[in-house]
């Protein structure tokens, strides 16, 4: 399945949350891929961030990363970095855009 998600950086945080993302710690991104992720791709514009992200089970993956401690540090990390955050819980699994149109 693909899930699109967006969330929004401060805007004096930008370069701080692009250089976070080339640190992504190799235990976080191991776990999400044995979350069944395939890919996950961001796309800024200003402070709009788009979140492309193509895995097996979307509920699934953000239930194996809700407790993960390496994930929890992660997002709080992010917080700090963020004006809109994404929702981890399972609620969060609601919080895909809508698909408009496709081709």
């Amino acid at each position: 399945m693909r899930v699109a998600l967006h969330t929004r950086v401060r805007a004096d945080r930008i370069e701080a949350y692009e250089s976070a993302h080339r640190e992504v710690p190799a235990e976080l991104t191991a776990a999400i891929r044995a979350a069944g992720v395939t890919a996950w791709t961001i796309w800024r514009s200003g402070t709009e961030l788009f979140h492309v992200i193509d895995c097996a089970d979307y509920a699934r993956l953000l239930a194996e990363l809700e407790h993960l401690p390496v994930n929890i540090a992660w997002q709080a990390r992010m917080a700090e970095l963020l004006d809109a955050v994404h929702d981890y819980s399972g609620a969060g699994a609601e919080a895909g855009l809508p698909v408009v149109w496709t081709l």
